[in-house]
């Protein structure tokens, strides 16, 4: 079946949104997850062109086959996982993105940092600081509970990692009111 890439598909209002778009250019899709539509057919060049349209209008991006889906989908797995789980992996990041997209991890690796200027590893960082920040904010869950929902391996390195990625304790954040998030697209 036919996919098509979708760049900074974020959550679920983002598909909402797709959705929305596929509907009202008339265009079949079998399902649309974070980054990725199931088409019954690919679209025509003129179809395309609209889509992309629409979807430039929302903040999202139709992606070419290559580089550039590779990107999108390593970030879409990461974000999945990080963002919208609330199951720890069973096994590191590099074994289940290189599972996830047939590809060795040492290939991925490189091309996302060449392209995005920042390892995987970085950018894993970067969105679990963002999912911290968004608990505490909430205040749904202690530091210990939300240290080993993301995996870190004790409260003090997620707060030393915290504080390394924001300049700023996870109680201090606490205490502003936690101001300074970024949205995901931005990460």
């Amino acid at each position: 079946m036919p996919e098509l890439y979708i760049k900074n598909m974020v959550c679920p209002r983002c598909i909402a949104s797709v959705k929305e778009v596929m509907y009202q250019l008339n265009l079949p899709y079998s399902s649309i997850e974070l980054g990725k539509i199931k088409v019954d057919f690919l679209p025509t060049n003129s179809q395309k062109s609209l889509l992309a349209e629409q979807l430039h209008s929302r903040g999202l991006k139709l992606l070419e086959e290559g580089k550039a889906t590779l990107i999108s989908q390593i970030k879409t797995i990461l974000i999945e996982q990080i963002q919208h789980s609330d199951e720890n992996l069973t096994e590191n990041y590099s074994s289940y993105i290189s599972e996830k997209l047939m590809h060795e991890y040492t290939y991925l690796s490189r091309l996302f940092s060449q392209v995005e200027g920042v390892t995987i590893e970085k950018y894993i960082t970067k969105l679990k600081i963002e999912r911290v920040k968004e608990l505490i904010f909430y205040n749904e869950k202690s530091l210990s509970e939300i240290a080993d929902l993301l995996g870190y391996s004790s409260v003090a390195y997620l707060s030393s990692q915290f504080k390394k990625e924001t300049g700023m304790t996870p109680s201090f954040f606490k205490k502003h009111n936690g101001k300074n998030r970024k949205s995901l697209d931005q990460i």
